[in-house]
């Protein structure tokens, strides 16, 4: 009996030992998946599309007119990702409600467009980023029942941040500032050009 006794104690310790032997192992397999998770794990890289929405603000060289108003439109572009640093490309075309009117003279600008560069730096789904591009767009004068118009081209800067709201989502705040070139108006007798300060919101869908 007293062997049969020790018998079982042996039995029944040699299998909390197996037992404990086994599970140390599996902790030590499932580990590494739950310790080497990447700390970054979004993906800014790839082409996307969105729309946008916000208010211009500006002159006229050499005209006392300051467009102002709403403007509207939609972005497309294609981003690049090494680590967290993004750089792609983006254009845009705006519809623009920007017009002001001082004595005789009206100025509009109906629309305009970018082609950029950017480059930024993600801190996980938060991009920081600057842009800076060619600028084109539509100056419109009135004056006395006459409209003259002129499309130029120019250039444009500004920076902004973008927000990933899942992994195709996101939502951006942008400033940008905008030079388009002087063209001769005869209806003012002078060159007249339109530069403009923006700002605006915009949701992107990343393919």
């Amino acid at each position: 009996m007293k062997r049969f006794v020790v018998g079982a104690a042996a039995v029944v310790a040699a299998g909390w030992t197996a037992s404990a032997e086994a599970a140390d192992l599996n902790y030590g397999q499932r580990a590494p998946y739950t310790v080497n998770q990447p700390l970054n794990a979004y993906s800014w890289a790839g082409p996307y599309i969105g729309g946008n929405l916000g208010y211009a603000w500006g002159s006229v060289s050499n005209n006392p007119t300051e467009p102002s108003g709403f403007v509207g439109g939609v972005q497309a572009g294609y981003n690049f990702q090494n680590g967290p640093w993004v750089f792609g490309i983006e254009g845009d075309i705006q519809g623009s409600g920007a017009d002001d009117t001082f004595a005789p003279w009206k100025f509009s600008n109906p629309w305009f467009g970018t082609v950029r560069g950017r480059a930024g730096y993600a801190l996980n789904n938060i991009l920081f980023y600057g842009t800076a591009g060619l600028a084109f767009g539509e100056l419109r004068g009135q004056t006395f029942g006459l409209t003259e118009s002129h499309t130029t081209a120019g250039w444009t800067i500004g920076a902004g941040a973008e927000v990933g709201l899942t992994q195709n989502w996101s939502a951006k705040l942008e400033y940008l500032y905008i030079d388009l070139s002087t063209s001769q108006f005869a209806i003012t007798g002078v060159s007249n050009g339109y530069s403009a300060s923006i700002v605006r919101a915009g949701v992107n869908y990343r393919f």
